[in-house]
């Protein structure tokens, strides 16, 4: 690490927690001391609303009168230990990498519920909904969504309907094309 002084440095870490509804979470840097607060509007600066607990993260860290705060975000990793495959409802399982060649489309979440584990979102100039489970926000390594928060999705048809397999920021999805 740089020294602070100097306008910031460059920590590698694990975020601790971070809950979109407070705006606000931890990372906790490889190196060890204080946790370093990671605030809603540097993550939005980097092109996502939320990170998964446990996610690997690069930040550039700046002390201020209230701690030490992260005040840009380079590079997140999917969390160390990934959740065992889980079953879908529509009776499909995602133990597949994710097909790539999918086209990624833009959309907007229409609502999702962390507790009940599962959401919507209406792909742009698509009036049919697209189902957001949980297991694939984490895999896509996000922990929450908000109403009306612009994403980039990849969709298969399910059983029951059309499904994400990938979420990403909406800016992600444009570095793509």
């Amino acid at each position: 690490m740089t020294d602070l002084s100097k306008g910031g440095a460059r920590v590698t870490g694990t975020v601790k927690w971070f809950d979109p509804s407070k705006g606000f979470g931890f990372v906790v840097s490889d190196e060890g001391g204080p946790d370093i607060l990671l605030h809603a509007n540097v993550l939005r600066n980097y092109g996502q609303s939320s990170v998964a607990d446990s996610a690997g993260i690069e930040v550039v860290i700046q002390e201020t009168a209230r701690g030490i705060q992260a005040i840009e975000v380079l590079r997140i990793d999917p969390p160390a230990t990934s959740a065992p495959d889980v079953a879908i409802p529509d009776g499909g399982e995602f133990n597949e990498p994710v097909d790539l060649s999918l086209p990624l489309e833009p959309a907007r979440v229409k609502w999702f519920d962390k507790a009940k584990g599962f959401g919507f979102a209406n792909v742009y100039g698509c009036n049919e909904d697209v189902f957001l489970h949980i297991e694939i926000l984490r895999r896509s390594e996000l922990a929450d969504l908000q109403p009306g928060e612009a994403v980039s999705i990849r969709v298969v048809e399910g059983k029951r309907g059309r499904m994400a397999t990938q979420i990403t920021s909406w800016e992600a999805g444009l570095r793509s094309e």
